[in-house]
């Protein structure tokens, strides 16, 4: 048995701007944070005797005899890049529901592909595991994603990750002192709006709208560069993070009518009347969490204004996926 543990990410700056589309003709870049709310993926080889050669279990659960009857898009991709042979079980749990904004999709293909290479033996660098992730979703799967969820997954940590037209990326760990994270954090609320939707779909509507939108996107990109800044200075009040925030947030909304809806600028308009200063729906938007700046003399004052919401605590964490179970067992002489 192998068990992988592969963390969510918060993204705050840069969204958008890690799409292929985008950061192949202007380059791209993200600051984003993983956090400690993971995807479990659990693997084994399964013994000769059943009926079935492999046995996938998520929401639902598929027992099927060839990859090929696979139905779970991300298994299905991961199990044929592999040229998995052997008979396979693969389950999946998850801290945070999917389809909320925190790249668990991402954080699942990752933790994939670490359990398959722990299970033939292999240890694979963050690097690597990053980049076959992207290969996956982007070519193999052909899904309309960015590039950024699955680095965040792979390393772990705060980080700075630029993506060069030439379709790499660099991963740079955002240096400032603990003290100032940790006002950061204090300063953080992660809620869920209770709207899950299909990342791709949203972003489908954002990127057929790129060639009218240049100037937002070259904005929002400059705006990692002004956020560093601001954690950096220590001199610089760290509210000016949350209004940065909430300026990022207004121009993503402009990308496409489906990055918000009603209900969440309803409740996004009650989180700043009780006293947020910024903050911004997770992910390509339509749903998912909302994650809010409030001075925590605001903090209660914020969660009554959405108390129909699920306030989630989270801390920063810097492991990225990980395996934390080693047990194989082999069925061949």
């Amino acid at each position: 048995m192998i068990i992988t543990r592969t963390p969510f990410r918060i993204s705050f700056f840069g969204g958008g701007t890690d799409y292929p589309a985008w950061a192949r003709e202007h380059g791209g870049e993200v600051l984003a944070t993983t956090i400690d709310k993971y995807c479990y993926i659990s693997c084994r080889r399964l013994p000769p005797f059943f009926e079935h050669k492999h046995r996938i279990v998520y929401s639902v659960i598929e027992n099927v005899h060839a990859i090929e009857e696979i139905r779970h898009p991300a298994v299905h991709a991961v199990f044929a890049f592999k040229g998995v042979e052997d008979g396979l079980e693969v389950h999946h749990d998850g801290d945070l529901p999917a389809r909320s904004g925190l790249g668990s999709s991402s954080s699942f293909t990752v933790g994939l592909l670490h359990a398959l290479e722990a299970l033939d033996g292999r240890i694979i660098s963050k690097a690597q595991l990053a980049a076959d992730a992207i290969h996956v979703e982007q070519d193999l799967i052909g899904e309309t994603v960015g590039s950024q969820d699955q680095i965040s997954a792979a390393y772990g940590g705060f980080n700075r990750i630029e993506f060069p037209p030439d379709g790499g990326f660099t991963v740079e760990p955002l240096i400032v002192r603990e003290a100032r994270k940790a006002e950061l954090h204090a300063h953080l609320m992660l809620c869920f709006t209770g709207l899950s939707r299909i990342a791709s779909e949203v972003a489908k509507a954002q990127i057929s709208n790129m060639p009218r939108r240049e100037a937002e996107l070259h904005a929002m990109r400059a705006m990692v560069g002004e956020a560093i800044a601001i954690l950096r200075d220590e001199r610089r009040p760290i509210e000016d993070f949350g209004r940065l925030l909430d300026e990022g947030w207004r121009l993503k909304r402009t990308l496409s009518s489906a990055v918000s809806t009603p209900m969440v600028d309803a409740m996004y308009e009650a989180a700043c009347a009780a006293g947020a200063l910024g903050g911004k729906l997770l992910g390509a938007g339509g749903g998912g969490f909302l994650l809010l700046f409030v001075p925590p003399a605001r903090r209660h004052a914020v969660q009554e204004s959405l108390k129909n919401a699920v306030h989630v605590p989270f801390r920063f964490e810097n492991a990225g996926s990980r395996v934390v179970m080693y047990e194989p067992t082999d069925f061949h002489d």
